[in-house]
């Protein structure tokens, strides 16, 4: 079994799929999965793609920032190449009209057709599903909740992004590029996988129940009936003119268990505060307070490294919240080198697929 993580920073769509193409060692992979940065023309680069690598399955996405075994970049395209022992069969599928009416159905369909094996019935321990998503979309949730409805497998992945610009993201799938779509790919790996989520987090004590929501704009309008903004701005110790400035800091999460599912705000509308994830009235969250990326981290990969002895590749998909605080404490360098041992792509992602839509937390495959 054999995968290979790969990078270029080359500002030529066409050198730096070159470049990529000459560093790969596997002879005819099964699949190709790229991160891009959103700098590089997308029609182009997913064309060049799959002409370069005509044999293999190719998917990716564009990005806030790249992942690579020892690196975070930017400006740069990462690749992880699977053989066919790795990777024992695969079906790719698009969903479009994201905004406006997606449809999973025809997509599932095709996996069972496929794999000759109903959704319903498919081992969660064989199969694996991953998830790029346009994420200006705002379509994350609607999605995985189709998703989980019909399947007990689990589908990772991340919101696609474009480098902090905010105006348009793209999904490949096999020499086409989309926006307002999503790819979901159905792997059957022969090699054995396992997840992480990992959030670097503290629960606080503090409680809010969303007393009235706009689920569309993804706003809350009030906490324990309290305009939101000026719930948060007590629970912190701030005015509500400075409130947001500890929004990294202090996000919230939907408790399960003793586990947080981050839901992180993004910015005050009026008295009410916009989120990068739905939260429907009546969820109760918890507040967080941020704690050290990095360790978290290292440790969370030390535990599973003890457990499987030997990761052959890992993809990370790693919230753009995430990597603004590592730069923020200058931690780039210190996070990257978490996974200079083991063959790893990863992106800053605009959210975080996994048992729904979720935010500065880190999803990350792990094939052992």
């Amino acid at each position: 079994m054999s995968v290979q993580a790969v990078y270029s920073t080359n500002k030529s769509v066409k050198d730096a799929v070159k470049e990529l193409a000459n560093k790969i060692d596997i002879q005819n992979p099964k699949l190709i999965l790229f991160f891009a940065s959103s700098n590089y023309q997308p029609t182009e680069l997913s064309s060049e793609f799959k002409n370069t690598f005509k044999s293999s399955e190719v998917i990716g996405c564009t990005t806030a920032g790249e992942i690579v075994s020892g690196k975070m970049l930017s400006n740069s395209v990462v690749a992880m190449v699977f053989d066919k022992a790795t990777i024992g069969d695969l079906k790719v599928e698009v969903i479009e009209n994201l905004r406006q009416n997606p449809d999973v159905d025809p997509a599932f369909k095709n996996f069972e057709i496929h794999f000759g094996e109903s959704m319903g019935e498919m081992d969660y321990q064989k199969y694996l599903g991953l998830v790029l998503i346009d994420g200006l979309s705002g379509s994350e949730e609607k999605l995985m909740e189709m998703i989980g409805t019909r399947s007990n497998l689990n589908f990772v992945g991340g919101s696609a992004g474009d480098d902090l610009k905010f105006k348009q993201t793209f999904v490949f799938a096999n020499g086409k590029s989309y926006t307002n779509a999503a790819v979901l790919v159905l792997l059957k790996p022969l090699a054995d996988f396992d997840i992480i989520k990992t959030q670097s987090f503290a629960v606080m004590k503090d409680k809010f129940t969303a007393t009235k929501v706009d689920v569309e704009k993804r706003e809350v309008i009030e906490f324990n009936n309290m305009p939101a903004i000026e719930a948060y701005s007590k629970a912190v110790a701030k005015t509500t003119e400075n409130a947001s400035t500890e929004f990294m800091t202090y996000p919230f999460g939907v408790m399960v268990g003793d586990e947080p599912f981050v839901r992180s705000p993004q910015q005050v509308s009026g008295k009410g505060i916009k989120f990068y994830c739905n939260i429907v009235e009546g969820t109760e969250l918890t507040l967080l307070r941020s704690g050290d990326i990095v360790e978290e981290t290292k440790n969370v990969l030390a535990k599973k490294i003890a457990e499987v002895k030997k990761i052959s590749g890992l993809i990370n998909f790693n919230c753009i919240l995430r990597t603004l605080e590592l730069q923020n404490k200058n931690q780039t360098e210190a996070y990257g080198k978490l996974f200079e041992d083991i063959p790893t792509i990863g992106f800053s992602t605009y959210g975080e697929e996994y048992i729904g839509h979720i935010n500065q937390t880190a999803v990350m495959v792990v094939f052992k």
